[in-house]
């Protein structure tokens, strides 16, 4: 049934422009903290170099200027330490030849664009960046010479993403509003632990109109206490006024959370959810055509005509594939709350896109690794490239109608309904 929820979902928007700027981050990060380890590793292996006075002859002496390396995910900024080497031009070993001076085998001098960037993408982002791995996805990156990357700078780079969830996590909320919000569960194979990961997620609309992410946590099989743990948290940090409509799948045990902790919040059942569902529960040679009329239904200009649709799948359906029909419904309410607001909102809330979209990009790296190693690697993930697709979130159409829907003007089939 998941397989049939993503081909409905519409594709992830600038997808591509999430894993570049993903990517253009880490790489960024993982080259500076590379030369950084390089250079203390040089340092240190040259303390025993002292003068008379017994001060060192090797030492940092700040950065260089910092230049760009051209690579297959943009330029990335490098700021190089500077190694001061105090010992005399003319200065040669017991050998007879002239000792060796720092030179960065991660950043030649005058390197200003990387080697094998085709392999960059493959390596980094779909490797996932492993501690395993890493050795080979730098040589693909700079080439086989490239040397100095250690799995401890790996691996501090994942806690520096862990540690940035967390200070995002306990943010303060206080004065925030969400006039509509999406929540959605995703689960993800965990490599070190036999139960699958649940993430979390709630997105929502600001009185501007602009998406924000609101929470993404470790849920447990999207149960009501999980979702229940999220929204109180939000509501502790501040998140005190209720959304007016909520958008969701059916399933989820948000629904439950969401009444006890936002209560005035209205509910909408996320159609392409819905969609599924009912397909997954009709022999696929019908389900063209059944498509076709729950699209009818969604897709209908007014309430009274989206009623009629129904009422038609109902009766073409229901003698022989009542399950299917059953499953429709059930939430024939939720199902159209959408028309009670501004048609301008309604590509918005009818679905979780919003989520789905960003998460076909999660789901795409995720299937190629076979699964993060641990709870934490795979929460800090989802939420750094959530985090960077959030960016990229446009604002709602209509956005000034939104003041309107928090003013408690109501709408009649999408339109604003006038005093009498």
């Amino acid at each position: 049934m998941q397989r049939t929820a993503e081909s409905l979902a519409m594709p992830a928007a600038n997808s591509q422009d999430l894993l570049t700027d993903v990517l253009r981050d880490g790489a960024q990060q993982l080259l500076a903290q590379a030369v950084e380890g390089e250079v203390a590793s040089w340092i240190e292996s040259h303390k025993q170099l002292v003068d008379e006075n017994g001060r060192r002859l090797v030492v940092r002496n700040g950065h260089m200027p910092t230049r760009s390396l051209v690579t297959g995910v943009g330029s990335v900024a490098v700021t190089q330490p500077r190694v001061h080497d105090r010992r005399p031009e003319d200065t040669v070993g017991e050998d007879g030849q002239p000792v060796e001076r720092f030179r960065s085998k991660i950043l030649p001098p005058y390197l200003r664009k990387t080697k094998s960037m085709e392999e960059l993408i493959p390596w980094l982002y779909l490797k996932g960046v492993s501690t395993g791995d890493f050795t080979e996805a730098l040589q693909a990156l700079l080439g086989p010479q490239a040397t100095g990357l250690s799995a401890t700078t790996v691996t501090r780079l994942i806690t520096t993403w862990q540690g940035d969830y967390d200070v995002w996590n306990k943010r303060s909320l206080e004065g925030k509003q969400y006039v509509y919000v999406w929540a959605d569960g995703v689960h993800f194979n965990v490599r070190l632990e036999e139960d699958r990961q649940c993430i979390l997620v709630l997105m929502g609309a600001t009185p501007e109109g602009r998406k924000e992410l609101i929470a993404v946590a470790d849920g447990y099989r999207e149960s009501e206490q999980s979702w229940r743990q999220l929204l109180l948290a939000c509501k502790q940090r501040g998140l005190t006024v209720d959304p007016k409509l909520a958008t969701g799948d059916g399933a989820l045990g948000f629904w439950k959370a969401l009444r006890q902790v936002y209560p005035t919040t209205r509910t909408q059942r996320c159609w392409v959810h819905k969609t599924a569902n009912v397909l997954d529960k009709m022999p696929k040679r019908i389900q063209p055509k059944a498509k076709e009329m729950l699209h009818e239904i969604w897709m209908a200009e007014s309430r009274a005509d989206a009623e009629k649709a129904f009422d038609a799948f109902i009766e073409m359906f229901e003698p022989k594939y009542p399950q299917a029909v059953a499953c429709l419904k059930k939430d024939r309410d939720v199902l159209l709350t959408f028309y009670d607001f501004p048609a301008e909102h309604w590509i918005h809330i009818r679905t979780t896109n919003p989520i789905e979209s960003t998460f076909a990009t999660v789901r795409l790296r995720h299937r190629k690794t076979k699964g993060s190693g641990s709870r934490k690697a795979c929460l800090a993930m989802v939420f750094k490239l959530m985090e960077s697709a959030s960016k990229k979130w446009r604002a709602l159409n209509g956005s000034t109608l939104v003041r309107d829907v928090i003013a408690g003007v109501p709408f009649v089939d999408g339109v604003r309904k006038h005093a009498a």
